[in-house]
């Protein structure tokens, strides 16, 4: 597809035939996103695309890069897929007359709204919705994490890119604080919004063992959900943990769910400190609600984040949940009552939480109830939803109001 700008991904994902728009004009917006790949950010937009009420609204899917498991997901949905895939980098001469066939699709199309979800499309698509004149702007932050972008002469340039935005948003009041206090926007140019989870979803899994880990029986299982494309998702640490909880409890296992150039890596840390059988590395994974039903404890000790859905599947799932306190990591657990958190990059107090859950089982039961409890009232989809159609239609009103 290189060198074929506003490339539709018909042959991949087609619009359904029954869906109808009905009378009059719903609002058009156009989300933007790296690529379709399972993760965080990435699953937050597809299912806010997917989700939006198709009599208000008509979204079309953009993707720097139109690859990915998600691309299945939207496959028959109400929504297109578009590609602009700048073959040689966003700054290359090739990156730019992407940018300049984004803003002439923008501005044909009429978008009333434009809404970037990373770091590789806030740089390409806020130009371009200024370019087109798209009434309603919206970029993101989602995490406060390691990207060379977030750093030096270039944070400065992102910094600019997303003041071109009506409204900068993120998914947890630390990034937001962090904005104004390290990169000095305005508040009022900030906007928080908490990711959603499907709360139905992981509640109604059913525990089926036998099935997924027919090699386990009554050992306990301790789940860590993440990519492995580097090492933020914290797998060094827990892997470093484990040798002080198996000694205490031979019957723990570790189960990794996710994939990335890091596997190898992590592989053979356990393999180093003779762990082979106690580690699960399953993979890439599609049945995440059924594996965390079948699993006892749930942790996530990243060394950055924003509001991880990982932590948020955790809780609606039921689990027991260990997070390390970064990011809005305190905005999902209340150290001792819905989880326990503990500092980054700590192996030692790591396992100290981990066999704390191990020691009282009746603990661990009473935070991962109050945990579920948290997550289903305060982080459903519908929640999202509302208010991100309340964001867009203040951003629209404001528009008009100056005209």
């Amino acid at each position: 597809m290189d060198g074929m700008p506003s490339t539709p991904v018909a042959d991949r994902v087609s619009n359904s035939a029954a869906v109808q728009p009905p009378a009059g004009r719903r609002r058009k917006v156009f989300y933007l996103v790296d690529s379709l790949n399972v993760g965080g950010t990435e699953t937050q937009a597809v299912e806010l695309a997917l989700r939006l009420p198709v009599s208000e609204y008509e979204v079309t899917m953009g993707c720097l890069r139109a690859e990915g498991p998600l691309l299945e997901k939207l496959r028959g949905s109400a929504v297109n897929v578009r590609e602009f895939h700048p073959s040689g980098g966003l700054d290359s001469a090739a990156g730019l007359y992407e940018l300049i066939k984004l803003a002439g699709y923008l501005r044909r199309e009429k978008f009333d709204v434009v809404h970037t979800h990373d770091l590789w499309s806030n740089l390409m698509g806020v130009p371009a919705a200024r370019l087109a004149r798209v009434p309603a702007i919206v970029s993101s932050r989602r995490d406060l994490a390691h990207f060379d972008w977030y750093q030096g002469k270039r944070r400065h340039w992102l910094r600019r890119i997303q003041n071109l935005s009506g409204v900068v948003l993120a998914n947890a009041t630390p990034i937001r604080d962090a904005l104004i206090s390290e990169d000095r926007f305005a508040p009022e140019k900030l906007r928080v919004i908490h990711n959603g989870v499907d709360t139905e979803k992981f509640q109604r899994a059913q525990r089926d063992r036998a099935r997924l880990f027919p090699d386990v029986g009554n050992e306990m299982l301790v789940v860590l959900v993440g990519n492995m494309h580097s090492d933020v998702k914290g797998h060094p640490w827990l892997i470093a943990a484990a040798p002080t909880v198996v000694r205490e409890f031979p019957e723990v296992r570790f189960v990794f769910a996710g994939d990335g150039e890091l596997r190898p890596t992590f592989a053979a840390q356990v393999a180093q400190l003779g762990l082979e059988s106690t580690f699960k590395f399953l993979g890439r994974r599609s049945d995440i609600p059924e594996i965390l039903a079948s699993c006892d404890l749930a942790v996530l000790p990243s060394r950055a984040e924003g509001l991880p859905n990982a932590v948020l599947e955790y809780m609606a799932a039921g689990l027991p949940t260990i997070a390390s306190r970064v990011g809005g990591m305190a905005e999902l657990i209340q150290d001792g009552v819905t989880g326990l958190l503990v500092p980054a990059e700590d192996a030692n107090a790591l396992a100290g939480a981990l066999l704390q859950f191990l020691r009282d089982p009746e603990q661990a039961r009473q935070i991962a109830n109050d945990g579920q409890r948290f997550a289903v009232e305060n982080f459903s989809f519908e929640r999202l939803i509302r208010e991100i159609d309340e964001l867009y239609g203040e951003l629209l009103e404001r528009r008009r109001g100056k005209h």
